[in-house]
Parts: structure tokens; sequence; C-alpha cells
């Protein structure tokens, strides 16, 4: 993307997506990092987004008291780290616009801010002292402009440590910083100082609460925080043109700090993921921002699991077209060689199978019950029977054309009454003998080869017959003997017709087995894998939630410290459970699907 676009368009504060932007998440494959700035208007937003962009323009600056960006734009970049990954820019419009008159509005993009990210950068001027907390009002407000779940049996309970879980990493930079980083004559660093004002105070009452409740939300929502203080880049007089002035000309303390900021963004930003631990791509993005504005829109509350929900049903389609198109393209080639035998054709067909389950498996999510799983066997199945058909078929035009080659001189005999004389039915037992001597010769005549010869020999059982019995060179003992020669001949045939099938039959079955054992297998695996990846979420989570208890224990905030213990206890038990609730449910359908392999007389039928 040569320069950024406007993903979110805010028109008289109604937020709606832009089409172009999404098609161009829509067509990005690629893993995503996604990084948003938000903050009060004209604080510089726009100028740290630039940067991690690496380019010297992109969003607009502005040296007015004027806003400059509306909505959220996007700017989609290679990430300068992580190969094949592309890191998506989202530069939000200013809180607090005076032009707008509306904090509703603000709210939203805040909310949407934190909705897309993988980490938040606010951004404010000056210190970090109450005044600054409280214009970050919004973050008080989340509990009411987001849900996690669609329903939960306490609403309130565990609440921040739910928001925890999903929200994305938070930066706070300080802009024209003029201060000191000292605590009681102390030297602190950035993070420290961040830490220091987010310090809760002991106390009741209505001031106090007012004090201590923003910075508890910053804390219980935002668990993960960094700080970087940034003092002026240039004088007040170059500030109008700070977008054009070369790097050199800006402050060197300032430049220090903006490229330590752009490392650490770069280094510890994570690919953004939804809940249960699935990491998006760009497409997936896509649909997340069109869920989420088109929910707002009607105004309704956005909420992460429906939002994953609605996200995973189309992923998840789109999954089973890819693994079908995978298994169609590697099954190309062998259609292209039709007839083969049953081996050959099994063969490939397995291969082709592993490769389009393997790029169902990648690509799906949260497929919990196995539908679009069995989806994909479905539509497997029923390509193949038709491959396994259009075999059959062409198998069975080559035998007959054959045949009807071979054949050729013998009718035209018949026909002369070449056989209608004495020894004639030796004549024609030899001519016959080699055209199946010939046929038998040839080879990749398919899966039909017997069954056609059998045919071929029943049609021709009764122009056989007449010839004999009209030989007067034999015996009536001696045509007794060529006529139980000739029906011994045609058993054998059809004993190797029903051989033939039997082996296709048995190989196809062969097939399901090996097939459905590769299904649970592959399933298996994605099970176990996404219940890591929401372990590993919550412990993170967790993690983080036992530090901020064990920070309040040592600054004497005994109360709280312990009801955040009761709270850690209550959502390890809540975990458990749900964890325990799952694995049963997995369980439970690969039992199902077990089923379905051990009785193939369809009396259950999933697979």
């Amino acid at each position: 993307m040569d320069s950024p676009m406007c993903l979110v368009k805010n028109a008289d504060g109604e937020l709606c997506v832009e089409p172009e932007a999404i098609d161009y998440l829509m067509g990005l494959k690629q893993k995503v990092v996604v990084v948003s700035v938000v903050g009060l208007y004209r604080t510089g937003k726009s100028y740290l987004m630039n940067k991690l962009a690496q380019k010297r323009s992109g969003f607009a600056l502005g040296a007015t008291i004027q806003s400059k960006t509306k909505g959220i734009w996007m700017w989609c970049v290679p990430h300068p780290e992580k190969t094949d990954h592309t890191l998506v820019l989202l530069d939000t419009e200013g809180l607090g616009d005076v032009e707008k008159g509306d904090s509703k509005n603000d709210a939203w993009i805040f909310s949407l801010a934190i909705l897309l990210s993988s980490t938040l950068v606010y951004n404010s001027r000056g210190t970090i002292d109450n005044d600054a907390v409280e214009k970050l009002q919004y973050v008080n407000e989340l509990t009411e402009m987001i849900k996690v779940k669609s329903s939960t049996d306490n609403e309130e309970e565990g609440e921040g440590t739910q928001f925890a879980q999903f929200f994305p990493n938070f930066v706070w930079t300080v802009r024209d910083f003029t201060l000191k980083l000292e605590i009681d004559g102390r030297v602190i660093t950035p993070d420290q100082y961040l830490e220091n004002s987010l310090q809760l105070k002991k106390g009741y009452g209505k001031k106090m609460n007012d004090y201590n409740v923003p910075r508890e939300c910053i804390r219980n929502f935002f668990p993960s925080r960094k700080c970087f203080v940034f003092p002026s880049p240039t004088t007040p007089d170059n500030m109008h043109r700070l977008d054009s002035m070369d790097e050199a000309e800006l402050s060197e303390r300032f430049r220090e700090v903006a490229d330590t900021f752009c490392r650490f963004i770069f280094q510890e930003s994570r690919m953004k993921t939804v809940i249960g631990g699935h990491t998006l791509t760009g497409e997936m993005l896509g649909h997340l921002v069109t869920t989420y504005v088109e929910t707002i829109a009607k105004g309704n509350v956005p909420c992460l699991e429906n939002a994953v929900l609605a996200m995973a049903k189309i992923e998840n389609q789109a999954a089973v077209d890819e693994g079908l198109a995978v298994y169609q393209k590697g099954m190309d080639d062998v259609k292209a060689l039709f007839p083969v035998d049953i081996n050959q054709l099994s063969e490939n067909h397995l291969r082709s199978e592993t490769q389009a389950t393997q790029a169902f498996m990648k690509r799906s999510f949260k497929d919990e019950n196995g539908e679009f799983l069995k989806a994909l066997v479905e539509a497997i199945s029923n390509h193949t029977a038709d491959l396994f058909k259009q075999n059959k078929d062409a198998s069975e035009k080559k035998c007959k054309a054959l045949l009807e080659k071979l054949s050729a001189l013998m009718d035209q005999g018949m026909k002369a009454g070449t056989y209608a004389t004495p020894g004639g039915y030796e004549l024609y037992c030899n001519h016959h003998d080699n055209i199946v001597a010939q046929y038998r010769a040839e080879p990749n005549k398919g899966v039909r080869a017997e069954e056609v010869l059998e045919q071929f020999l029943k049609d021709k059982s009764a122009e056989s017959n007449s010839i004999l019995q009209a030989d007067k060179q034999l015996t009536k003992k001696e045509k007794k003997f060529q006529a139980e020669k000739k029906k011994t001949a045609e058993l054998e045939q059809e004993k190797a017709a029903l051989n033939e099938q039997k082996a296709e039959m048995e190989r196809t079955i062969e097939n399901i087995g090996r097939g459905q054992e590769k299904y649970l297998k592959e399933m298996k695996e994605k099970m176990e894998e996404e219940r890591n990846q929401q372990q590993q979420e919550f412990n993170r989570t967790l993690d983080r939630r036992m530090q901020e208890q064990k920070d309040l224990l040592e600054k004497g905030h005994k109360e709280k410290a312990e009801l955040m213990r009761q709270e850690i206890e209550e959502i390890k038990k809540k975990n458990q459970l749900e964890r325990d609730a799952n694995t049963r449910n997995q369980e439970a359908l690969l039992d199902e699907l077990k089923c379905s392999k051990a009785k193939p007389d369809n009396s259950c039928t999933l697979l």
C-alpha cells in the first residue's frame, strides 16, 4: 500500500466502512500485527504512525488547531522484522475534537481501536497527571461499549479479567515531556513513571473513588503497559513544518526515543488474535472490521464472541472451499490419464485428500462441532464418487473400443461364411482366443477390463455355439466336450470380473478407513492446538493479574489485593470448568466420528 486509506468513515457522527479499504484487506492473506494510535486531537499521533511506517509522510499532519484525521485511517506495510507478516497501522480521529461536540462518537472510535488492535498506543502531551488520566475517560466506559461474551452467568463477575484477556497491549506515549524522571530524588524509568501515575490512593468517598476508578480501569483492562516520554522534537516556531523537516534537524534526544519506540513496537507487538488465540490474516481482519462497524451502526454493542463466531463461519466455509479446490487440483493429473487402475487412482485420492485436509485445518478455527470438516468430507466424497465413475466410464469405453477393433476381422469372417465349413469351429476358436490374448496384453485398460471382457464373451456365446453345432467335422462327443470347455472359460471369466469388482470394493473401503483415520488424527491435533492457544492466552492474562495483585499488596492496598486474589481464584476455577467442558465436547465429537468409521453400513453416518 503506497499511502494510507480511510478504513472507517465518520460522517456526521455515523460510522461506516470504506469498501475500497475492506477490499484491500480481503486480498491480504498474510498474518497481521495491528497497531492503533489514539489520543486527543492535535497531539502528534499521525507523526508516530508515519515513523512506524518508516516514511516521512503519509498520515496527514497539521500545524493548526484543526483535527486532520477523521474516522480511522489504515496503512498496511510489510513488517520490518517479521517475514511474511503485514504491519497494519491505524490512525484514529483525535478524541475531544471541539468540532464534533459528541463524546459518544469518541467512545466508539476508542472502542474500535481497542477491538481491532494487538497494540494500542495512547498519545498525550505534557505529563501523566490526574488531568491526563481523566481525559482517558473512555476506558471507564468500556464495559458499556464492548461485550466479551454474548451471555454470562454474572455480567459483573471477572469482567476486568475477561477484557484483559482479549485487549491489546497498552503503550502510553507522552509528547513534549519536560520534567525530570525522578521520584524523591531517585531516577526512574518511563515505565516506572507510568506505574507511579496509576497508583491507587487509600481512602473512601466520592473524591477518592473518582481518582481511583480510571486508574483501576487502566490497570485491569491493560495489564501489559509500556511508556515512552518524548521531548519536544524542535522549537515551537518549527512545529508547523515538522513533516517536511529532515531527521537531522530534529532534536537528538527526540530521535533516540522515537527509534526506541519503533523498535519496541516492531519487536514486541504480537500478531492480532481473537478469542481462542487464533491469529488473524488481513482478510479475517476485514471481516472483523465490517462486523464491528455494522453492529455499532445498528445501535448495538459489539460483542467479541459473536464477531469471532461470525468470522469463523465465513472463514471455515472458505476453508472448505479451499480444501476442496486443493483436492480437485491434486486429482487433475490422474484424471488426465483416465482410465487408470484402482491402485493408482486410490493413491492419488489419498494423497490429495491429505493435502486438502491439511489446507482446511490450517485455515479453519472454532469448528467446534466438526460441521465444516464434515462438509469438506462430504464434498470430497461426492467429487471422488464422480471421479471414480468417470474412470469406470473411460475404462469401459476404451475396452469396448479395443474389443471392437480386435474382433473386426472375425466379424467379417462371420458375414463371409468363413466359419460355416467343416473345421470352422476350430478356426473360430483360434481367432477368438487370439482376440482375448491380444486384449489381455493391452496395458492400461482400467478398472472395467474383466467386466467388459465377460460381457463380450457372453455376447459371442450364441454365435460360438451355432458355429460349434454346425461344424460337421466334429462328432457329437467332441461337440459336447467343446461346449463344456467353453462354459468353463465363461465361468472363469465371470469369476475374474467378480474378483475385479471385489478388489475395487476392498480398496474403496480401505480408502475410507485410511481417510477417516487421517481426519480423526488431524482433528484431534487441531483441537489440541486450539486448547493450548486458549490456555496460553489465559495464562498470560493470569500472570499479569497475579503481578497486579502482588503490586497492590506491596503498596498496602490489602483489601483490594484480597478482592483481586478471590477474583483470580474464581477465574481459575471458571477457566478449568470451561476447559473440562470443551474437552468433553471434543471427545464426544471424536467418538461420533469413530462411530462413523466403525459402522460403514451407514447406521452411524457422519464422515
